[in-house]
Order: C-alpha cells, then sequence, then structure tokens
C-alpha cells in the first residue's frame, strides 16, 4: 500500500524523522544526567511511546486518565498523570492503581490534597509550582505551598511545573531565561518544603523549548517533554528542531484547481489541520499548515492554507513559486501549526520509512 492508496485527509508519520527526533531529545536530557519522562499527550499510541522509551527509565507522562488506562493495558505503570485532579477522578486514578499502575497525580489546592490523602488508596501527589505561565500551579514562596504539603501528608511526592510560557518566547535566548527561571522556581519550591520538614524526592519539569534551550538543571530529577517527537511548524521556529524536523503531516487531494486564477483547494480543512494559528505572531506566518508535495518536498515553495473551512482548505500560492499544473485527485500533504491538536483529529498514523511506502498502520487514542 502507498500513499496513493489511502482514503483522504488522513495523517501521516515519517518514522526515521520521529526517530531522529526522538534521539536528539534523549541526548539533550542524557547530556543534563536528567531522565526523561516522555509526554504522550500528542502521541496517543503505544508503538511511539515504545520508541521514545528506548534508552529510558520507563516512566510517561499523560494528560488524561484514558491515557492511563490505555498505556497501562499496553504494560506501562510509572505514569505522571500531569493535569491537576478533581474529586470525581480520584476513584478512577485509585482503581488504576490497584490494577497494578504507579500513578502520581498533581494538585495546587489544599481542599484536594485533604480529598487525596483521606482516599482509601495511596496516590503519590506532586504539588503544581507556577513559575511564569500563570495558567494553574501556586508560587514557589506561596504559604500555600506549605499547607498543601501538610494537607497531604505522605501522599507528597515532589514538585512539578510546566514552562508553557516559552512559547511565546521571541528567541532562543528568551527561552533559556524562561528555562532558568522554570528550574530555578521548582527546585525553590521543593527547597522550601525540605526546609519545613516535607520530603521531596521528585522535582519535575519540562516543555520541548526549554528543555532543548537550558543551561543549568541542576537541583531537577526528571524533566517532561513531548511536542518534541513530532514537531511542527511553530516549533520549528522557536529553535526546538528543524523545519525538515516535522515528522507528521496531512496528507490530502486536490479537490478544485483553477491554473488561471490561481486557485487550488484541498480536502483538508479545519477538522483534519485544526485552526490553531500559532504560527501568525511568528516570524514567519504559514496560515493553517505548509504545503507540501507527495514526497513531503517544498516543491510548492511557501504556499500555505490560507483559508480553513470545515472540510475545505484554500491555498494561497507562494508569489515567488508558479503554480504547478495540479489536476483533481493530485495528493499533496501539509505540515501543521501545532501537531498536538492537528493530530487530535486522527484515529491512526500511516507509518512511511520516508517514501511513499506505508510500512505499517498504528492506532492512536482519542477522547477522555
Amino acid at each position: 500500500m502507498t500513499l496513493d492508496d489511502l482514503p483522504t485527509p488522513c495523517l501521516v508519520l515519517d518514522r526515521p524523522v520521529l526517530l531522529r527526533n526522538i534521539a536528539a531529545m534523549a541526548e539533550t536530557a542524557a547530556r543534563h544526567g536528567v531522565p526523561l519522562r516522555p509526554h504522550l499527550k500528542t502521541a496517543k499510541s503505544i508503538e511511539v511511546a515504545r520508541l521514545a522509551l528506548a534508552g529510558q527509565p520507563g516512566g510517561i507522562t499523560v494528560s488524561t486518565l484514558a491515557e492511563a488506562e490505555y498505556f497501562l493495558g499496553c504494560g506501562l505503570t510509572d505514569i505522571l498523570y500531569a493535569v491537576a485532579i478533581t474529586p470525581q477522578k480520584l476513584d478512577l486514578a485509585a482503581a488504576l492503581n490497584g490494577a497494578g499502575a504507579d500513578i502520581m497525580v498533581v494538585t495546587d489546592d489544599a481542599d484536594m490534597a485533604g480529598m487525596i490523602a483521606a482516599h482509601p488508596v495511596a496516590l503519590r501527589t506532586l504539588i503544581e509550582i507556577d513559575t511564569g505561565e500563570g495558567r494553574s500551579g501556586v508560587d514557589p514562596e506561596d504559604r500555600r505551598l506549605l499547607e498543601i504539603a501538610a494537607m497531604l501528608g505522605a501522599r507528597r511526592a515532589g514538585v512539578m511545573t510546566h514552562a508553557g510560557h516559552s512559547y511565546a518566547a521571541s528567541g532562543v535566548e528568551a527561552i533559556r531565561a524562561i528555562a532558568e527561571a522554570e528550574r530555578a522556581g521548582v527546585v525553590r519550591a521543593a527547597e522550601r518544603l525540605r526546609q519545613a520538614g516535607h520530603p521531596a524526592p521528585v522535582v519535575s519539569l519540562g516543555s520541548s523549548p526549554t528543555l532543548r534551550h537550558a543551561a543549568s538543571l541542576a537541583g531537577v530529577s526528571e524533566v517532561r517533554a513531548g511536542v518534541y517527537m513530532f514537531g511542527d511548524l511553530f516549533q520549528a521556529q522557536l529553535g526546538t528542531h528543524g523545519i525538515d524536523d516535522i515528522a507528521v503531516t496531512v496528507l490530502a487531494s486536490v479537490i478544485g484547481s483553477d491554473r488561471v486564477g490561481g486557485r487550488l483547494v484541498l480536502d483538508a480543512g479545519a477538522l483534519a489541520l485544526s485552526k490553531d494559528r500559532s504560527t501568525a505572531g511568528a516570524p514567519k506566518d504559514y496560515g493553517y499548515g505548509l504545503v507540501l508535495d507527495l514526497q513531503g518536498r517544498r516543491s510548492l515553495g511557501d504556499a500555505v492554507i490560507g483559508r480553513a473551512y470545515q472540510e475545505h482548505g484554500v491555498v494561497t500560492p507562494d508569489p515567488a513559486w508558479k503554480l504547478p499544473a495540479l489536476a483533481v485527485g493530485t495528493r499533496l500533504r501539509i505540515a501543521p501549526n501545532h501537531c498536538c491538536l492537528t493530530a487530535a483529529a486522527h484515529d491512526r498514523y500511516h507509518v512511511t520509512d520516508g517514501g511513499e511506502e506505508v510500512v505499517a498502520i498504528w492506532t492512536r487514542l482519542n477522547g477522555w
């Protein structure tokens, strides 16, 4: 089976690029001497997980309990559920631990900490620290840090943070500064806990940009990252990887072509690509995705999806390139702005070894 045999739109995964990205981040973590706990919220695939875990201690990060249940069913037990837990989810997390998992949960709330401590099944818990993103977590100097730690008691395992605001940074030096603030903040929180008599063996942080550019990870016990595996147009502009290191693309078909008027319409729209416009604020705006040929080459220059309807993607040609004559049915590929949201629309990966032959189909989990 080849890419020409697939229904469109669908997701294509270039395995050699995936392996290259995994090896590069593993090397980065190893250089700092800190274990990597890969985040699988984007991949949602046991085949990808096994590749990402090669040479790593074995722990993974997830963003839903559905992911935790899926990966436990595949034999992975050391799992960090990195979204603050709610009372309604405690029983499911505890049941998964009863089935053989070792799930760590996260909170930044004293009342929730009390519920975790009171639950009959022990759940190791990390206190979420805000190191600048402003999304969730407590400030490293906040008095609530010690209150939450006291409420957790023996369930307390340490602290974690995520510098998601690194995505808004402009340039490597800015990312490096955020990475240091992330490290210093979460390490300071762990120090405060220990000074108050609360052990904090786990000091966890991570985002793909900050891990890639961090100058030091002193005091950190583990790092988490995930988007680096697939890459996307936005991460390429952050310097997380190169433009040729995007492993996942959407295969699409030409459904309308007007060479005279320069109109080109594909069957991949907002549902197949997402409407993420993260590159709009980056140095290079790629619309809703960069249009590539069937081999994944930039033979259309910087042609992008300029308009995205539900099932239609309208191509904006590169003014410096002559749009080739593309008949209806011609296959093209689209590199995504944000691979996490693009992948979420699909239930499987059509895996290639860099060519047009489909060498495997890997299913992926969706939902919560």
